[in-house]
């Protein structure tokens, strides 16, 4: 039984050798599902040859032009509509500063050629002179709220005009 010794302790070294084999391999493959899963390659896209592309890009050009032509005479219309409109501010407005700068002068020049003696109708003037001032500040302010008008108009068709020069340079690419 004395030689059987090392033959048996050989043997328990072998079994504790594949044992620890056997948990190395077990978390080697525990997760070999999942990396199976992720390994996978999937075809996002397909590839098509350069003539077919060259024509479906034409085909959609062909078809995209006609549109962008006619929204381009839109835009260009109510381009010109604005700038109508504009002018037509522009011209009301100075209409209405040259309304006001008459009003004053001719109050002025009134007021220089009749004295007024009595405090009485210095106080008339006086209140005359508050309304005229009302009314000069709420022309002014809407002298203001116009050109805020006609500038924020301004700047809309000044984009719409990018967007549109960017639409005509990424169709004609």
């Amino acid at each position: 039984m004395s030689s059987l010794g090392p033959a048996v302790s050989s043997l328990r070294s072998s079994i504790s050798l594949l044992e620890s084999s056997i948990n190395l391999l077990d978390t080697g493959v525990s997760d070999y599902r999942r990396l199976q899963k992720v390994l996978t390659t999937q075809q996002h896209f397909e590839l098509l040859p350069e003539p077919t592309l060259r024509t479906a890009q034409q085909s959609i050009l062909d078809e995209i032009t006609p549109a962008i032509s006619g929204l381009l005479g839109t835009a260009e219309a109510h381009i010109t509509q604005l700038a109508r409109r504009e002018e037509s501010l522009r011209a009301r407005s100075e209409l209405l500063e040259g309304r006001v700068e008459s009003d004053r002068r001719r109050r002025d020049s009134a007021l220089e050629a009749k004295p007024m003696p009595d405090r009485a109708r210095q106080g008339s003037g006086k209140h005359v002179n508050d309304v005229k001032a009302l009314e000069l500040k709420r022309l002014r302010q809407k002298k203001e709220r116009l050109q805020y008008a006609v500038g924020r108009l301004e700047l809309e068709s000044r984009q719409r005009q990018r967007e549109l020069r960017k639409s005509m340079a990424a169709v004609k690419d």
